[in-house]
């Protein structure tokens, strides 16, 4: 029985392959605004998300006061 062969260099994620193809493709203060731009959606997604978590909280502070 033989063995695998053995890769001696490893296979770069979707990822990497992406912003490869983006180098390409865009120039490189184009590649730095969009990926501020995801950035930004990503914190705003947290804010929101953590904006959501505090209204549970107070909705739950206001609902035992009265109880």
């Amino acid at each position: 029985m033989q063995a695998a062969p053995v890769r001696a260099t490893a296979i770069p994620s979707f990822t990497t392959a992406l912003r490869a193809v983006e180098s390409l493709l865009m120039s490189s203060g184009q590649r730095t605004a969009r990926r501020n731009a995801w950035t930004s959606v990503l914190e705003d997604r947290r804010r929101a998300k953590d904006r959501v978590e505090a209204q549970r909280v107070f909705e739950a502070v206001g609902s035992a006061r009265t109880s």
